[in-house]
């Protein structure tokens, strides 16, 4: 294992009642969170590497331990995000050296499909800092209904030489959703974007 992990948090929500309506079926959201040492806190190193093999490690652990946690099969996802949040000794361009080059890959193998972008944030933050894992339907971005987020915080991460990393996947869209756009039922799944 290349990650230096201190621990793992599954965070599921799950909105019964949105605007005063019940939510029928109710939204599940499901996040997995890994707090990491960060190898290269406090000092500029030029081949991070070390941290892509990290996000490709992370990607598919925080993905299974988040799709368990829903409660479904990978396939049955629809929505998906990761985001990371970096302590103070660390730079945005770590976070973005572990979400971007190769956490996808495993992430989308855990869920058998997955066409769209995967949304993403980065964050410099302290202990307890809440932070916004976006969400966009996994197979076509111009889902309207599924343009969301999550908010996670870890109540000691990251520490200055700490990374969180997080990924979220969830089974719906949002509650009530009515702002148009492309339907869940038409999308296509071939360019990632209809």
């Amino acid at each position: 294992m290349n990650a230096n992990i201190r621990k793992i948090i599954i965070i599921v929500e799950e909105i019964l009642v949105e605007g005063e309506r019940p939510a029928v079926p109710p939204c599940r959201r499901a996040a997995a969170l890994a707090i990491i040492e960060n190898p290269f806190a406090g000092r500029y190193v030029e081949d991070l590497e070390p941290l892509v093999a990290i996000g490709e490690e992370l990607g598919g652990l925080l993905a299974e331990r988040a799709v368990a946690a829903l409660g479904i099969p990978g396939p049955s996802v629809e929505s998906y995000g990761k985001a990371a949040c970096v302590g103070a000794e660390g730079e945005l361009e770590h976070a973005a050296a572990i979400l971007h080059p190769k956490l996808g890959a495993p992430f989308r193998k855990v869920l058998g499909k997955g066409a769209a972008l995967i949304p993403s944030s980065k964050k410099r933050a302290g202990p307890g800092a809440p932070f916004d894992i976006p969400l966009g339907h996994k197979d076509a971005a111009f889902v309207r209904s599924h343009f969301d987020g999550m908010e996670v915080r870890v109540n000691d991460a990251p520490r200055a030489n700490e990374i969180v990393v997080a990924v979220a996947v969830t089974d719906s869209g949002r509650p009530h959703p009515r702002v148009g756009g492309l339907a869940k039922h038409e999308i296509k799944g071939e360019d990632g974007l209809r």
